[in-house]
């Protein structure tokens, strides 16, 4: 289930890719079919890079066309020299952290100047929803610490030397999802429809079929549960 557009990133053979935040690694599994790049996945959780490797080793056998490596790390303090980054993708993160804007200029340290940078977070109006729902919703360990204004975020990040490119939205038809689960937060698990509609998720998943790609992309800019921001880090003058 990939937030970010791999093609947005113009990713070309010889790149060097971080996914920051890679969680079980399902960008750097997009970016697999794109030969002669070196990626890079950080994630503070070890569980989760175990089950990005497992899960990238059994593609073909393990026979694949890019150098990855996958380091567990904090994105406040990342491990890279300067520059060190053509692009970098940055999923559903920095509602997570306490302090965002230190990513930020983490993530500006490490991007060669002309690189690549996409962001995604919550969209806001249905993130507030989820928030008025449930409160262990965003005050469980590890949830959600802020809501974002996309607009004051795509402004802050220009601050520090970026170029806004474009904007999307993605995964509508995880939205409602979201808003069962909130509204059930405590036996959601004993919620028939929350059930059913997970398996209509993965169904669409792992189908791809036309009439619900139609219908998210359709519903993605009224409905979309997060919005992607694409910038250029500026030359030096």
């Amino acid at each position: 289930m990939l937030t970010v557009h791999m093609d947005d990133l113009d990713v070309s053979a010889g790149d060097r890719v971080l996914d920051l935040g890679c969680g079980e690694g399902r960008h750097l599994h997009g970016l697999c079919s794109i030969e002669n790049i070196r990626l890079v996945g950080i994630d503070l959780c070890f569980n989760d890079l175990e089950k990005t490797r497992a899960g990238l080793v059994g593609i073909a056998g393990g026979q694949t066309k890019q150098e990855l490596s996958l380091v567990q790390g904090d994105a406040l303090r990342l491990p890279f020299a300067n520059n060190a980054f053509d692009v970098v993708i940055c999923s559903e993160v920095l509602e997570h952290l306490d302090d965002y804007e230190e990513a930020v200029l983490e993530i500006k340290r490490i991007l060669k100047p002309g690189g690549a940078l996409a962001i995604s977070v919550p969209r806001m109006w249905p993130e507030k929803i989820c928030w008025a729902l449930s409160e262990a919703y965003h005050t469980a360990p590890g949830g959600h610490v802020r809501i974002f204004n996309a607009r004051r975020l795509r402004r802050r990040i220009e601050v520090e030397g970026f170029t806004f490119l474009h904007q999307h939205w993605a995964h509508a038809l995880h939205t409602p999802f979201w808003w069962l689960k909130c509204l059930f937060w405590n036996r959601q698990d004993d919620v028939r429809l929350i059930a059913l509609y997970h398996r209509l998720l993965v169904w669409d998943l792992m189908s791809k079929p036309m009439t619900t790609r139609i219908i998210e992309r359709m519903a993605n800019p009224v409905l979309g549960k997060s919005v992607v921001l694409y910038f250029r880090k500026r030359l030096p003058n």
